[in-house]
């Protein structure tokens, strides 16, 4: 049966949540066997060493480029009607948004792909930090903290269109976009090669890649098979943690599902499914109250600036960035730069030890 068929007889809702399921799943475990994580790949960077966490981000971010691109050159993928180039968009937003997801994601320990994998390894306070997250997101979305994003994002916006694509502005196309990916990685694979990476590095991370590249296009096959307008997408989070909050707390059952009401659970079984391959799922927690104020307020910044940015680290940096978005590379610029803001800060010593008097070693005298 193709997917012409299936989303007749099913329809298009239950097909992407489906196919997003699926999607999730690889997605999950190539980023939990990888160690996929913007954060460490910040923290390398600004520390000058472009060891394995940078190498494996440049992996999957140069993977998603070059994947989606090509789909794009051989016809199987438009993105012209994508809401990170169609719609107007908020450079104020993204780059303001940005400096907050990136500085969140250094206090949590991790952006929100990593919290979401890391819950399915046992660890509680990715668990704890995701919801606060989920929570914060959504008060964004629609709740008292939009007027204050609507607010940042009306600084400085920008027209949809061919004014929104990187590559337009500059007079480039898919090809030239297809060629940066395969520059990146290049870099990529001369990083990996430096750092020694293990095969599930190398295969973690394109793989992670791929999965961002195959939910766009995805999406958009279902869209070409169904008569009921469906939006194309690749993967994001932030959308879809406040999306599965309003599920949980909510009593409308008539909500919709589609791809993003699939993806993020199947993120977490894949996660948990890489946890249990490579025996690593561990039960963990907070080591005191300053840590978990730490991971509260970072997931606080997170969850707004994530909805201010257009996305998390994946949502803007990786799928937007795909399609070079010009908001979702600002925002990206945004993340790393306040990620290694906030990791500078974090690192100053924040108590003064007062020195120690070294006592002399008492001798005892042993009798002859």
């Amino acid at each position: 049966m193709d997917l012409t068929s299936l989303v007749d007889e099913y329809g298009s809702g239950p097909v992407l949540a489906a196919g997003g399921a699926v999607i999730g799943v690889a997605f999950g475990f190539f980023a939990q066997r990888s160690r996929f994580c913007l954060r460490a790949a910040v923290i390398e960077f600004w520390h000058g060493k472009f060891a394995e966490k940078l190498s494996v981000w440049l992996l999957a971010f140069a993977s998603a480029v070059i994947a989606v691109q090509a789909l794009i050159l051989s016809g199987l993928l438009d993105v012209s009607s994508a809401r990170q180039l169609a719609n107007r968009g908020s450079l104020s937003g993204a780059l303001v948004g940005g400096l907050l997801f990136g500085a969140g994601m250094i206090m949590t320990r991790g952006c929100a792909s990593r919290l979401l994998v890391l819950s399915a390894n046992g660890n509680l306070r990715a668990l704890l930090s995701g919801l606060v997250f989920a929570v914060t997101a959504q008060a964004a979305l629609a709740g008292s903290l939009s007027p204050l994003r609507a607010e940042i994002a009306s600084w400085w916006t920008i027209e949809g269109g061919a004014a929104r694509h990187l590559l337009a502005r500059f007079g480039g196309g898919a090809a030239d976009g297809l060629v940066l990916g395969l520059v990146w990685l290049v870099v990529a694979v001369i990083f990996s090669l430096r750092s020694g990476n293990r095969p599930w590095m190398w295969i973690g991370g394109i793989g992670t890649g791929v999965a961002v590249a195959l939910a766009w296009g995805f999406s958009h096959a279902v869209a070409q098979s169904s008569f009921d307008p469906v939006q194309i997408q690749g993967v994001t989070f932030s959308g879809p943690s406040a999306e599965w909050l309003m599920r949980v707390l909510s009593t409308n059952a008539a909500q919709p599902f589609g791809f993003d009401a699939g993806m993020l659970p199947g993120v977490f079984a894949g996660s948990a499914l890489g946890a249990l391959v490579g025996r690593e799922f561990k039960i963990e927690g907070f080591k005191n109250g300053y840590h978990m104020a730490r991971y509260m307020v970072g997931a606080m910044l997170m969850g707004f600036g994530s909805m201010l940015a257009g996305g998390c680290a994946v949502g803007a940096g990786m799928t937007g960035g795909a399609i070079f978005a010009l908001t979702a590379w600002l925002a990206l610029a945004g993340m790393w730069a306040g990620g290694g803001l906030m990791e500078r800060w974090l690192a100053e010593p924040v108590h003064t030890t007062q020195p120690t008097t070294q006592r002399a070693p008492v001798v005892v005298p042993v009798a002859p």
